[in-house]
């Protein structure tokens, strides 16, 4: 099976090095500076479960992709898809599948809009890793979940083909029967735990120390009360985990978007938090929407960043 990593940032470079290190067939789809730093010091993979070091690998330029391959992982920023899109599409063809591991749900709109929804999988992705300046990437937990599965019966076959694949890989790999209420669950975990850390500038521990863990766990409800109207109940073993994650006082984990506000970058707020948002439909808002008032801080955040930037 060919693979086209798309990306060899943190998340692309975790997963992708792993299945190159398993013998997998796998190129990376880069820009020209990270193909020529991973030509120098190869891919570097720190991590507790394993490190790794992979010499010189494979990557390739978005202008030499011509040709379609059997598997496109993706994962990028949201802000960065429609240009990761225009990259690999020549990589798609009759046969391919694309896992993406982007938050969120908006994105398969726009991946079926231009590629069609045949290819398109679910995936998601639970890990916590970066990408220090050096170019290694630093896996941080114990955990490396990565989970697909098909939105349509007749994806199912290349399912269980990813699935053989990715066998032996030093990171699990798991096949969904139920791969979109996954992803519900995930992007409502996510935008409670991006909106209160990010309106809060400090981790879970600092927030459940100021006397804040309740507002973390109504955040998560009001975005729970989206989902449930949405058709997309998460389940209750789900709920308890999020709750406990997000009032757990000896908790430092942040969100990550929370770093992009910090060095005044641009953030996937609109495409975690002001998607759900806007799907708010058969539910009442509340008088004063936590989800609301994350999302005007974080894009406030964003807009004067732009503002006071140096010519």
């Amino acid at each position: 099976m060919r693979i086209l990593v798309v990306g060899a940032g943190a998340i692309g470079g975790y997963f992708g090095g792993r299945l190159l290190e398993a013998g997998r067939d796998v190129t990376f789809l880069v820009r020209e500076g990270r193909a020529a730093q991973l030509a120098k010091t190869g891919l570097v993979i720190a991590s507790p479960l394993g490190n790794a070091s992979l010499p010189a690998p494979p990557t390739i330029l978005a202008a030499d992709v011509r040709t379609p391959f059997d598997l496109v992982i993706l994962s990028c920023k949201a802000y960065d898809l429609d240009a990761a899109i225009a990259a690999f599409a020549p990589a798609v063809g009759p046969g391919t599948a694309v896992i993406p591991l982007l938050n969120g749900m908006r994105h398969l709109d726009v991946l079926d809009a231009r590629l069609g929804s045949a290819p398109v999988l679910g995936g998601q992705c639970v890990i916590s890793v970066r990408r220090d300046d050096a170019g290694r990437i630093l896996h941080l937990n114990d955990l490396h979940l990565l989970s697909f599965g098909a939105r349509t019966a007749e994806q199912a076959p290349r399912v269980q083909g990813i699935a053989t694949a990715m066998q032996g890989a030093r990171f699990e790999a798991r096949a969904s029967d139920d791969i979109v209420l996954e992803m519900w669950e995930k992007w409502v975990f996510l935008a409670a735990l991006a909106g209160i850390t990010c309106l809060t500038r400090a981790a879970v521990g600092d927030i459940a120390a100021a006397g804040g863990a309740d507002l973390a766990t109504a955040l998560l409800d009001e975005c729970r009360s989206i989902a449930m109207a949405a058709g997309w109940p998460p389940r209750p073993a789900s709920l308890t985990q999020a709750r406990d994650r997000l009032s757990d006082p000896g908790s430092m984990v942040t969100a990550s978007m929370l770093a992009d506000v910090e060095r005044g970058g641009p953030t996937e707020a609109d495409h975690i938090l002001g998607d759900l948002l806007r799907r708010r439909t058969a539910v009442p808002a509340p008088d004063h929407s936590l989800l609301r008032i994350a999302l005007t801080a974080i894009t406030a955040s964003e807009t004067r960043a732009r503002r006071v930037q140096p010519a």
